[in-house]
């Protein structure tokens, strides 16, 4: 039995209904509370009911990371980013896999990234606030993604970004 109310309730939502998205709120609880082994079992049980669900694969991905399972830890949060390429939380899990795993240029530049993506959707960030004027990185001639949205500041940085993981992966195969 755990001491945390909030676990309880959690457990008690989830008996009464297994299929409920509630898992993802349990397993960020375990996590949070250290019992990473319990978040990760919790969040693949739910994921095989809910694929998609972008949360839990964070919180999967986070608690892989304290586990020190860099490799699937950062598939889960590449995966996440595929989907969601401004999901924060993931950015900066997979920054501190690179920073972990000492790959100091990756993790600058993806922790770049979650600043440059925090600041550009912060409320008192102006939608067309300029970018910098020199790129976070060079852009690499032979990975192309295409533009998305001419409007939105933030996508050039993240487009470089999302090149690096692609030169990254393509690196590591």
């Amino acid at each position: 039995m755990n001491d945390n109310p909030r676990i309880e309730a959690l457990r008690r939502r989830l008996e009464k209904d297994p299929a409920s998205i509630a898992f993802a709120q349990l397993a960020e609880e375990y996590r949070r509370g250290g019992d990473y082994e319990q978040a990760i079992a919790i969040c693949r049980d739910g994921l095989t009911r809910h694929p998609g669900y972008l949360s839990a694969q964070v919180t999967l991905g986070r608690a892989l990371i304290e586990l020190k399972q860099f490799d699937d830890a950062r598939k889960e949060l590449e995966a996440v980013l595929n989907v969601a390429p401004d999901n924060l939380a993931a950015i900066r899990a997979l920054a501190g896999i690179h920073e972990h795993l000492g790959d100091a240029d990756l993790a600058s530049l993806t922790a770049a990234a979650s600043r440059g993506a925090a600041t550009l959707s912060s409320p008192d960030s102006p939608v067309d606030a300029p970018m910098a004027a020199e790129p976070m990185v060079p852009p690499l001639p032979d990975v192309e993604i295409p533009a998305v949205h001419d409007t939105d500041p933030a996508l050039p940085a993240l487009e470089q970004w999302l090149a690096a993981i692609v030169a990254d992966r393509a690196h590591t195969r």
